[in-house]
């Protein structure tokens, strides 16, 4: 296909070149040509006249099973460890129907705001419930054919042993162990342009031990995969590892070997100078979650000081009961305007948030075939009609309209992997109205199994 007389296309490659009235040609699953193109015998041509073109957006962390619980009165106001112990009452009745119902609403949000590539931290296996949790997400993203980086996600640590959570939605150190070698035994392809690479994630330093966190690394490394969990995202989770590790958190991941440039943290919030040069000395990967930090008033991750050092930074819209969703492009704006308030007005300029949305999510999750429109990558591409009346006005630079104007929040187009997924701002393979229905089934379900259980 051609995506023909782009009004602009942001290429995001290392020059963060930007063409104009150029074409972009599809071969398969892959971007065989940029700038001016003869479409081929046989091709379907596009006019995207007045279409602002850029990579696909790379959604670095998110917890799909929480749309179910999004919105909720209880929990509008609420910190993160006071949220996090109302909601681990209802979500300790998640089904695999519920699990494959939210994550198709998730992932389908997600397209249709631009995002081709999706990682999903999924910790939740609650007792009597069946393991095979996280391949309900897999399936869903398989259906919709967003690309996908699934985390085996884990908690080991009870309330009677000194976690956060409810003993009755751990498991064992042996049962996540042996189901993180069956994920990636069953799921993970490491070749270039691969749909689905899975990486091991245990929750955070108060749901899980220090053993586990040990021999997770220890086992992705022996596999190659990547490392994720959450860390230093609140001083409530600071005051705990002083408290019960007498280490600040970066100090104690560091000292279970949870720093390098396979690892990456979602939120790293509260960091100090010298923990953010570590990051950056190391190449740890950030996935930056403005939405979920400003609702859950946990503060400003120091994105900008975060990169000057040298760390990956991705852009993510985190679990959807936190956010309250799964738009990544209003991430991205978010991420723009709130790095002034932290780090001063020219912090965070319209181009360096789209490249944090693009290639910095694909640094973090460690690829090099996504993320960039240019000859041999992965044809994955969003695409924004600037031509209506929120953009009007705003031509002289249409790519940075595409945040600073974006009340339009839908993409017009989502090409993932050479296939089209979104079309004149609608799925093309699935009922946006039937997912909805169906989510909402599922939540209904699961707040009147954990009515029942109070």
């Amino acid at each position: 296909m051609v995506l023909k007389r782009c009004r602009a296309i942001a290429t995001m490659n290392d020059a963060r070149a930007i063409l104009r009235d150029s074409d972009v040609l599809i071969d398969g699953a892959t971007i065989a040509a940029v700038g001016r193109v003869t479409p081929p015998p046989g091709a379907e041509v596009f006019d995207c006249a007045d279409k602002v073109a850029l990579p696909g957006f790379i959604n670095t962390h998110h917890h799909l099973f929480q749309i179910l619980t999004r919105n909720l009165p209880e929990v509008q106001d609420a910190a993160l460890f006071d949220w996090l112990v109302y909601n681990y009452g209802i979500w300790r009745g998640i089904t695999p129907d519920a699990v494959y119902a939210a994550a198709r609403c998730g992932l389908a949000e997600l397209l249709l705001t631009g995002c081709t590539t999706s990682a999903d931290h999924h910790y939740l296996f609650p007792r009597g419930a069946s393991q095979y949790l996280l391949d309900e997400s897999i399936r869903a993203a398989r259906e919709l054919g967003i690309r996908f980086h699934p985390t085996r996600g884990s908690m080991s640590c009870g309330r009677s042993h000194g976690g956060l959570p409810p003993d009755d939605i751990v498991q064992t150190d042996d049962v996540i162990l042996r189901d993180c070698q069956h994920v990636i035994e069953q799921y993970h392809d490491p070749r270039p342009f691969s749909m689905c690479r899975v990486a091991l994630a245990p929750c955070s330093p108060f749901s899980v031990s220090p053993e586990l966190l040990r021999q997770t690394a220890v086992l992705g490394r022996q596999h190659h995969v990547q490392l994720h969990t959450h860390l230093c995202e609140t001083l409530d989770e600071e005051q705990y590892c002083l408290a019960t590790y007498h280490r600040r958190p970066v100090d104690f991941m560091d000292a279970l070997g949870w720093l390098g440039d396979d690892v990456w943290f979602a939120h790293a919030i509260h960091l100090n100078d010298s923990e953010i040069a570590r990051l950056g000395r190391t190449r740890t990967g950030v996935a930056h979650c403005p939405s979920s930090n400003l609702r859950l008033g946990s503060g400003i991750a120091p994105v900008r000081a975060l990169l000057n050092a040298g760390a990956p930074v991705g852009i993510a819209v985190d679990g959807s009961a936190s956010n309250d969703s799964s738009n990544m492009l209003l991430e991205a704006r978010l991420a723009m305007l709130v790095q002034r308030i932290k780090a001063g007005v020219q912090a965070m300029p319209a181009l360096d948030a789209l490249w944090l949305a693009t290639r910095g999510g694909a640094a973090v999750l460690g690829r090099s075939d996504i993320g960039c429109i240019a000859p041999g990558n992965a044809a994955d591409i969003a695409l924004f009609d600037v031509a209506g009346l929120p953009y009007a006005g705003a031509q002289a630079d249409p790519v940075a309209a595409v945040l600073f104007c974006g009340i339009d929040q839908r993409a017009w187009m989502t090409i993932v992997h050479g296939a089209v997924v979104v079309r004149d701002k609608q799925l093309v393979s699935a009922d946006a109205h039937e997912i909805a229905a169906a989510t909402n089934a599922a939540a209904a379900r699961l707040l009147d199994t954990a009515r029942s259980r109070a």
